[in-house]
């Protein structure tokens, strides 16, 4: 059964929210929505990305190994068009941002095969930003 896409609601703990807006605004390009005082919502791609002050260490995770990379687990994102990722791939590095993992393809040749890329805000917040060889098998399996 075929779904209606529907916008995603993350909320992340933010050490600095001027540091986050303009992380989040400036250098990934995406609008601001509501706000107060300790908190702020950003438009994420069309999700619902709040960020909210916090005076605690938001850079504790783990990582597991995908494809013979090691990956920071939590971490959260958004599924781009190829022509997206690219554009924000090649902004992200021109603006010399570190990446936790440098755009890439991987799974190749495989049914999950995907350009990917690994960033954290301000705060050490992991977001991965992926496009699909194929988009229509986001959730198909091999």
């Amino acid at each position: 059964m075929a779904r209606e896409l529907r916008p995603f609601h993350v909320a992340v703990p933010v050490q600095d929210l001027a540091a986050s807006r303009h992380f989040y605004g400036e250098l990934l390009g995406c609008p601001e929505g509501r706000s107060a005082v300790d908190w702020v919502d950003i438009d994420l791609y069309g999700h619902q990305f709040v960020c909210h002050l916090s005076g605690k260490d938001t850079a504790a995770r783990v990582h597991n190994r995908v494809d013979g990379k090691t990956v920071p687990v939590p971490h959260c994102g958004v599924v781009l068009i190829l022509e997206e990722w690219e554009l924000l791939a090649a902004r992200l590095q021109q603006a010399e941002l570190e990446f936790l993992l440098e755009p890439q393809r991987r799974f190749v040749g495989q049914t999950g095969e995907q350009a990917t890329l690994f960033i954290a805000d301000p705060s050490g917040n992991v977001l991965e930003f992926k496009a699909m060889a194929d988009a229509t098998r986001l959730f198909a399996r091999d």
